[in-house]
This record gives C-alpha cells, structure tokens and sequence, in this order.
C-alpha cells in the first residue's frame, strides 16, 4: 500500500465518501488510487472553484464533509473564492493539494509555491505530510478538524513522493470531532430576564438554527411576546422554508433597509449568528447595523449549540405549549406577462415542488424572491454567504449529489454564472437534476447599485462599459448545449412556468433563459 492509497482509505473509513477533483501531474498516484476504490465516487469539475463551490453544497446538504483533489499552489488558489464563501457558510470541507516530490522543491520548477501560504487564510487547519508513513493519521486529523461544529476547513498537502511511496503503517480512524457548546444555565437565566423585561427585542439567528426544529423553538419564544421579534443573519447557508414551517425574514442586504428594520431594539440576542455589519462601506453610513444603545448578548456562539439552548430557554419561559407560527401553504397570484423582479418572484413560488433545494445567486434579480416563496412548498434555501460569486452552478451540484432524491432549482444571475459556468458540463457528465434559470439582464446590475450607493451617480461611458453584458450578448442556450445540457428561452411569465416545469420533469440538468 503506497501512501495515497493509504488516504484514500482513511477517507472511506471515516465516511468521506465523494471527491470531488481537478487534478494533475503531482497527484496521478492519488488518482489511481481513487481509481482502485468503487466506494469512492469522484466528480470532475473543469475549473477548481467548480470543485470547491461543489464541495461546499454536498457539505451544506448533508451535513459532512466531502474532499476535493487540487493541484499545487495555483490549483488551489483557483478554488480560494469558494473555500472563502464555503468558510462563511460553516460548511466543512477536506481539500487535498498535491505538491511536488520533497526532493524536487529545492529546484524551483515553474509551479512550485508556497502552499502553506496559500490555504491558511481560509483553513481551519493546514498541514504538510512529511511521509506516506505520517499519511493516514494527517488525514484523520484533517476528517476530524473538517467535522469540529459547525464545520471547518481542512487542507492536507501531499508531496508527490508521499503519495507513490509504500508505507506499512496501518489506516488510522479519526478521532469524534468537538461537537457544539452548550449554553450554561446562566445564560440561559440572563437571556430570559431580558425577554421578561419588556424592552424591545431582537433574536438573530444563523447557522443550523435555521433549520426546521430550532425554528420553531425561536417561534414559541416570540409568539405573543410583542417586544421580541427573530431576523435570520443576511446570507445563510441553509434556510428551512415553506409550508408548514416556521417562517422567518433576512436582514436586508442593503444598508438603509437594515438600519430601519433594527433601529428601535434595545437588546440583540445572538444564536449561532453574528453582530450584523454592512456587506461594504458607504460614505456616511455606519458600518455596525445595530443602533449604539442595543446591548448584544449571545445565547449560542458560531460553535455552539444553538438547538438546545433554545430548549432550555423555552424550558425556561414556561412557553413549551406555546404554538409557534406555522406558515400555511398559501401561493401568491400567479402574475403574467413581462419578467421583472415582482414578476419572476410569483412564478417561482408557483414552480417550487415539495422538498425542493432552491439554490440563489440571483444577486439583484431574486431580492424579491425571498418573501414570494416564504410560504409555498417546503424547501431548503441555500445562498451565495461570502460575496464571491460564481457559487450558483457549483453549489448546485454539490447539493443534487449530497441529496440525488431531491429536485435542485438554481437560480442564477448571468454575469456571476460566467465565473463558473464550466460547472455545466459537470452537471451534464454527472446526469443531474437541477433545473438552472439564467436572469439574463446583460449587466452587472448589483455593481451599478453598489456605485450609487457609495455616492456615483452619474458615471462616464466607460465606467458604465463595465458594468454591462451586451456587446456581445451571452447566447445562454447555445453555452448551455455546448456543455451538453438541455436548455430554452422564457421571456414573459408563462413561458417561464412552462420551462421550469419542463426542467424539473427532466432527467437531468436543463437550463432557462429568462430573458429580462
């Protein structure tokens, strides 16, 4: 047994069952063993974010980790914007990158990097195994750093010659990984006199929190309570929702919407969320969310146990047959002709099938699609949670693997589906489900808010040059087939329904062009 060999089987042992890869010439060792193990199911993504935004959706669906394959220094430095937007999200994940033989650094071939330097700013852990004999307990290691709760980022960086070298040291299981901390009774004391005072508050969830179970726990604590209220954070990495559920709204993206909705709490109770702040700064606007009199307490930190303490809390209250607000399943009017964003919000919530996993990086296009699809079939909502985009396509199939039972619908904006739009052909060569809807606008329209917001309102033409996607104008369908995914047009309400319900009748991926 040679030393990938010896990881691939620590992976399996330790249910790390799906790699997701875009390899080279350091880790053809690591690829032959992958090979040898039908256990092992490997997904090739054409460009290293494929493979990360990939990793990052199976991990947010299934709750563990998946690895991915990378290669050398530049490898992952490609897959960084998704293992950055996969940090924000508390997904974990166990990144394997390949380097060149130990021997062979001191030469300085053409990719020949600091590795090291590279993974620390979004890993968890790094480390560098220095033999095949240190192999299978560096991987065990990196499988328990990745599962430590929430999720965490692990990277393990493999010489070539540790992966080809033999090694008799048996295959080593990970140790239980850390779970969530709990909540002191203490806590749990001082949270609830805060709700017994009366004074406005306010309880911002994220995290695992915003799962079914703990939702409605949050429910019965401000059902009747006209001085609580919940806000889920801003960008979530999953979001139970729907019919039947216990619904709960976003604080908005856009500064002046955030302050006004938070400006009268007094008191800010945080559960596996954090002090919210503005996604950038704005001349003369504040970059903390909250007023500078709400006093912020935490029940649950980023690594805690948010579900229980809820419990104790309700415990505490005395609210345990208190009912929680259920939403009925209620569709609003189903709206036609043209697509704008009011529009396109009605058909969605219309096309969402039971159990769906809805994916958004419709960036400008979707901020309408979060209330029109609060109370429609019930599904998980999974969003773009660092601000590098280009996570859409990726995280979709990550998400149709993690869950192949379930129907995906992507919704995506055009320009950021260009920085990953290889991953169609993943979604292709892997027969997924998932239903892709392209907003085509022709522009970045998100960057033309964010220049009037920052206080540009009159910009030159080559400012506005670019800002826009029409010259040329992106053939979304001819790219869809080119990558051999089925794709057509929408271009008013009607057509859109029709499509959706196509590509969800599909076998595998389809993707809309709905044309705005």
């Amino acid at each position: 047994m040679n030393g990938a060999e010896s990881l691939v089987k620590t992976l399996l042992n330790n249910a790390v069952d799906v790699c997701f890869t875009n390899p080279g010439t350091s880790e053809m060792h690591f690829v032959a063993a992958l090979d040898a193990h039908e256990k092992m199911r490997c997904v090739l993504g054409l460009q290293e974010n494929v493979v990360t935004g990939a990793a990052d959706g199976y991990a947010r669906i299934i709750d563990k980790p998946a690895a991915t394959l990378l290669h050398l220094g530049p490898g992952l430095s490609n897959g960084l914007a998704n293992i950055h937007n996969a940090n924000r999200a508390r997904s974990a994940m166990i990144n394997i990158v390949g380097d060149h033989a130990t021997y062979h650094r001191k030469f300085d071939a053409p990719l020949t990097s600091d590795i090291e330097a590279i993974a620390h700013p979004v890993s968890h852990r790094v480390h560098t195994s220095p033999s095949a004999d240190d192999i299978s307990t560096d991987a065990a290691q990196a499988i328990t750093c990745a599962n430590t709760y929430p999720g965490q980022i692990s990277t393990l960086i493999l010489p070539a010659d540790t992966a080809w070298t033999n090694t008799r040291n048996p295959v080593v299981a990970a140790k239980p990984a850390p779970g969530p901390v709990a909540a002191s009774e203490e806590q749990i004391s001082e949270i609830a006199n805060i709700i017994r005072s009366g004074e406005p508050t306010l309880l911002i969830i994220g995290g695992r929190c915003l799962r079914e179970e703990p939702l409605k726990l949050a429910g019965k604590i401000i059902a009747g309570n006209n001085n609580i209220a919940m806000k889920a954070e801003t960008s979530n990495g999953r979001m139970e929702r729907g019919a039947g559920r216990q619904d709960i709204d976003r604080i908005p993206y856009p500064v002046d919407q955030a302050l006004e909705m938070v400006k009268n709490f007094k008191h800010a109770i945080l559960i596996e969320a954090r002090d919210p702040v503005a996604f950038f700064a704005y001349p003369g606007k504040p970059s903390r969310i909250l007023p500078e009199d709400c006093i912020v307490h935490n029940l649950a930190g980023i690594n805690g146990n948010g579900h229980l303490a809820l419990e104790m809390l309700v415990e505490e209250l005395g609210s345990g047959n208190v009912a929680p607000a259920i939403s009925e399943f209620l569709l609003p009017p189903l709206v036609k002709g043209q697509l704008n964003a009011d529009s396109l919000g009605s058909v969605i919530a219309h096309a969402i099938p039971e159990n769906a996993i809805v994916i958004d990086e419709a960036i400008t296009s979707g901020r309408q699609f979060f209330p029109a699809t609060a109370t429609s079939n019930p599904h998980s909502w999974l969003q773009l949670n660092g601000g590098a985009i280009g996570i859409g396509i990726p995280l979709a199939i990550g998400a149709a693997i993690g869950a192949p039972d379930r129907p995906v619908i992507s919704l995506q904006a055009d320009g950021s589906a260009m920085y990953t739009v290889q991953g169609l052909w993943t979604q292709a060569r892997e027969n997924l489900k998932i239903t892709t809807i392209i907003f085509h606008n022709r522009s970045y329209n998100i960057l033309k808010s964010e220049m009037r917001g920052v206080g540009i309102e009159n910009p030159g033409p080559s400012a506005r040059n670019m800002l826009e996607l029409d010259n040329p104008v992106l053939d979304w369908v001819s790219i869809a087939n080119g990558m051999g995914v089925e794709a057509g047009r929408a271009n008013d309400c009607q057509s859109l329904l029709s499509q959706i319900q196509r590509g969800l009748a599909s076998q595998g991926p389809y993707l809309i062009e709905a044309e705005l």
